[in-house]
């Protein structure tokens, strides 16, 4: 297993770091030119205007992967970002850590947890973004050193409501986060000297909150699975407040604009192996709601090659910087790993960076396979019955099969039939007794 999680790394790092040319044979920095002349007119002249903007950089991992086009799909702990409604559909309890090396020397980092009973889940998780902050002198001599910050933490719960066979609820969730940016402090330069507390006029605090929903039921699907091959999902994220101005002359203020965005995904699989995804992403600058942000579009596939192997690749258009993204998914025993590489015209490849690894354990799912198991026993009794036309035997194994699942549609399908059919030679035999 080693072997292959190494060969993969490999693969990866080395298909985006080919130096021979991509396009009819430019060198990669020529390449960059040629897409940014492409795609200048996607170029978003009011980007950057919000503040705390790590909580638009992804966990990394499978959401990254897919291009981020993650919103309808959400079937791991990177649902925080995209879609909290998804808490209440995770098929396990999960446990994960996630590492993104974004641009140049800033990290991301990630541990959450999510677990959920019956219908009901809850979760939490903690990030921090982080890039080494030194401050020099007017001759050159360094005065200090530390880490600009973003830390952001949110503690989530969602429910599946209407839960059934073939209709797979409509799952409705929250996030409640709060994000600290901690600024570092800075020296005087009359005296070279810290100044204490300095850094903390320009921290900040913010409070929000997301919300999601999302919908699953199967439509033209040509395989045998119990998990839906349509998901739709709805969120808007970040929706809060941020404040300023802490130990600051002017005072406490709430002039920073969070970057709300407001997104609908759909994920779609008619074939086992294949999923596809696509997100609409629409910014919102409420501070400024009259100015138009550009929205950004993405796309995903995942093949499942194997049960402990897939494949994922991505695109993503948000402004002047096409992203493309392709990962490995690896599982062994109850450990999940995803390899990641982003290429954008933000890439450099020495140090590399873009490149993103997250490992998760699966901790169980509470029984709920082991029910499935028993409901479909039951079930399979049930028909083996009601062909021999023992619809009274036949509706007792379906009633045992709806007391663990009530929403288990065949079987509530399957007693009325055999309701029926006893009903009907009922009426059969009391018409035989009336005839003269």
């Amino acid at each position: 297993m080693k072997k292959i999680i190494i060969v993969l790394s490999f693969g990866l790092f080395s298909f985006f770091n080919a130096k021979p040319a991509f396009i009819h044979g430019l060198s990669y920095s020529e390449m960059q030119n040629k897409l940014a002349e492409i795609f200048t007119r996607f170029t978003d002249k009011n980007e950057g205007t919000t503040s705390f903007r790590s909580l638009l950089i992804p966990f990394g991992g499978r959401a990254e992967s897919l291009g981020n086009a993650y919103t309808g799909l959400s079937d791991d702990l990177s649902f925080f970002i995209f879609n909290p409604a998804a808490s209440s559909i995770q098929k396990e309890t999960q446990f994960g850590v996630f590492h993104n090396s974004w641009i140049a020397d800033s990290n991301y980092e990630t541990i959450a947890f999510t677990t959920r009973k019956n219908d009901l889940g809850i979760g939490f998780q903690a990030s921090c973004f982080y890039v080494p902050f030194t401050e020099y002198n007017i001759f050159g001599d360094r005065t200090s050193g530390s880490y600009y910050t973003e830390t952001t933490a949110a503690l989530n719960i969602s429910y599946n409501f209407f839960n059934g066979y073939d209709f797979k609820g409509l799952a409705l969730g929250a996030n409640l986060k709060a994000s600290w940016r901690g600024v570092p402090n800075y020296t005087d330069n009359d005296t070279n000297q810290i100044i204490s507390s300095s850094g903390l006029s320009q921290s900040a605090l913010g409070i929000m909150a997301d919300i999601g929903v999302l919908l699953r039921f199967n439509f033209l699907k040509f395989y045998n699975s119990r998990e839906p091959n349509v998901k739709i999902g709805i969120s808007a994220r970040n929706l809060g407040v941020a404040i300023t101005g802490f130990k600051s002359n002017t005072g406490i203020k709430l002039d920073d604009s969070l970057p709300t965005i407001f997104a609908a995904g759909i994920s779609v699989t008619f074939i086992e192996p294949v999923t596809v995804s696509i997100d609409f992403k629409q910014p919102i600058d409420f501070a400024a709601i009259t100015t138009y942000l550009l929205p950004s579009i993405s796309a995903g596939v995942s093949v499942n090659f194997t049960n402990f192997l897939s494949v994922l690749a991505g695109f993503e258009l948000k402004g002047g910087n096409p992203r493309i993204s392709a990962g490995a998914e690896v599982q062994f025993s109850k450990v999940r790993l995803n390899l990641n590489y982003t290429l954008d015209l933000s890439t450099s490849f020495a140090p590399a960076n873009r490149f993103s690894i997250s490992s998760k354990i699966l901790l169980g799912d509470k029984g709920r396979s082991k029910i499935d198991k028993e409901v479909d026993y039951y079930y399979m009794k049930g028909l083996e019955y009601y062909s021999d036309n023992n619809w009274e035997e036949a509706i007792v194994q379906w009633e045992q099969a709806l007391k663990l699942n009530k929403r288990f549609d065949p079987a509530i399908l399957g007693i009325n039939s055999a309701k029926a059919q006893i009903q009907m030679f009922k009426n059969i035999k009391e018409s035989l007794l009336l005839e003269p």
